[in-house]
């Protein structure tokens, strides 16, 4: 521990409510400069990165300055030398002064490290008061990992309970008839139903044409081609062609050639040794 400063509880941290942190990112452009949504910042303030992960937390007070330091273990390389991470709060106007990471690659420009501790030191302020006092000059958790603490499991990771719900059909059965009901036909789950008919002309696919055949047409190749030339009408196949222009820039171009066995492909199929190349891939719509 430095000179002049003391071990970290929950009884002396200094309090940074929503506003004061909403404020200390709307003046650092190097959090937002890189992307205007703050997608990388939320990563980084998120809980169960922060709690394992701050340690050693020691602060010094001096005129309504409060500064505050902790030690930071790596996300990726927990057992590698920890970061240095100052907080500098004015506690007389209610304003964060600083937050910097002195080690990351990162340091100069915003580094997730200084917003995952600004972050942890907000939720430590948000906690209710307790009638006893937690110390945070400790040991990182997340730094224990492979020494005294060999893994961490997934229930560990969070302090939320899942509730645990039996497992049942009922809804996903009661969901698929009343979509039945209205005509729903744009679905994913629709699809995977024995009885599923697509609307459009992907039900001329070879695929969706043969899975909607019953058993028997399926088994007789002549019944299959007589089934085939009363559905595939003059209408439907300038439908398809219309479609298929683009090729490759359509989705149903692939469609089409899912599964599609013609006589060149049958010669190749004879005479290759690869089990899953690209002529495999050819046959199932690449």
């Amino acid at each position: 521990m430095e000179s002049n400063y003391e071990r970290a509880d929950n009884s002396n941290l200094p309090k940074i409510d929503p506003f004061m942190v909403a404020l200390f990112f709307k003046n650092n452009a190097d959090y937002y400069a890189a992307e205007l949504k703050n997608v990388k910042t939320a990563v980084s303030a998120r809980e169960s990165y922060g709690d394992d992960a701050v340690g050693y937390v020691q602060l010094y007070r001096d005129n309504g300055i409060c500064t505050v330091k902790c030690k930071m273990c790596p996300e990726h390389k927990v057992r590698t030398k920890a970061y240095n991470v100052t907080l500098i709060v004015n506690e007389n106007d209610g304003e964060i002064i600083s937050c910097e990471c002195h080690d990351g690659a990162a340091s100069a420009g915003g580094c997730k490290h200084a917003v995952a501790f600004l972050m942890w030191v907000h939720r430590r302020s948000e906690e209710p008061a307790c009638t006893s006092v937690e110390c945070y000059w400790k040991k990182p958790a997340l730094s224990r990992v492979g020494t005294t603490l060999k893994f961490i499991t997934i229930e560990q990771m969070t302090k939320t309970l899942v509730p645990h719900r039996p497992s049942t059909s009922a809804l996903c059965e009661d969901f698929i008839l009343e979509a039945k009901k209205r005509k729903i036909n744009k679905c994913e789950l629709l699809k995977y139903q024995n009885d599923f008919v697509h609307s459009d002309i992907t039900r001329y696919s070879l695929h969706s044409f043969m899975v909607n055949l019953p058993q028997e047409t399926k088994n007789d190749v002549g019944l299959l081609l007589s089934v085939m030339k009363s559905a595939f009408t003059s209408d439907i196949i300038k439908n398809i062609e219309e479609a298929t222009r683009q090729q490759n820039k359509t989705n149903f171009w692939y469609e089409l050639r899912y599964g599609r066995i013609t006589a060149s492909k049958a010669h190749e199929v004879s005479v290759c040794h690869t089990t899953d190349g690209a002529l495999v891939a050819t046959i199932m719509g690449a």
